[in-house]
């Protein structure tokens, strides 16, 4: 679940409170991050959507991949299966953004260009384990229907 502090002006950004386990170990209840709403989506991205069953509630899940009827986002965290293996595959209209950092209270960032999120899976990541996962690169994730 997520609460939304943003967007503000006429800028494509704004800020959205971590609320629950779902995405830990990556963000945890109370977090809060940075969303570029409209930022074009890709497998392993961290996203914020509109719930597709309870559309006033805001939740944040990583994008595992396209399915037919829209993207197919899982939690992090295994134990939570609120994802859309109980909702289904989320339409791209409740689709709001990508989230770009975690600010507060530990600043991560997790979205990195893409230039360099194909360097860190590649060769850096194999010479320095973690690395990717602490610039925000992370690999799609294998989802399961």
């Amino acid at each position: 679940m997520a609460e939304e502090t943003g967007p503000g002006g006429l800028l494509p950004f704004g800020v959205v409170d971590v609320a629950g386990p779902s995405m830990r170990p990556t963000l945890r209840d109370g977090d809060r991050v940075l969303v570029r709403y409209g930022a074009r989506l890709r497998p392993g991205a961290v996203v914020v959507v509109r719930h597709p069953l309870r559309q006033d509630l805001l939740v944040v899940k990583r994008a595992a991949g396209r399915r037919r009827g829209g993207w197919w986002l899982l939690s992090d965290n295994p134990l939570v299966t609120t994802d859309s293996r109980e909702f289904g595959p989320v339409p791209d209209d409740l689709v709001l953004g990508r989230v770009l950092l975690r600010f507060a209270p530990r600043p991560a960032w997790l979205a990195p260009p893409r230039g360099l999120e194909r360097l860190l899976h590649g060769t850096l990541s194999a010479r320095l384990p973690g690395l990717a996962a602490r610039l925000g690169a992370f690999r799609p994730v294998d989802a399961e229907l």
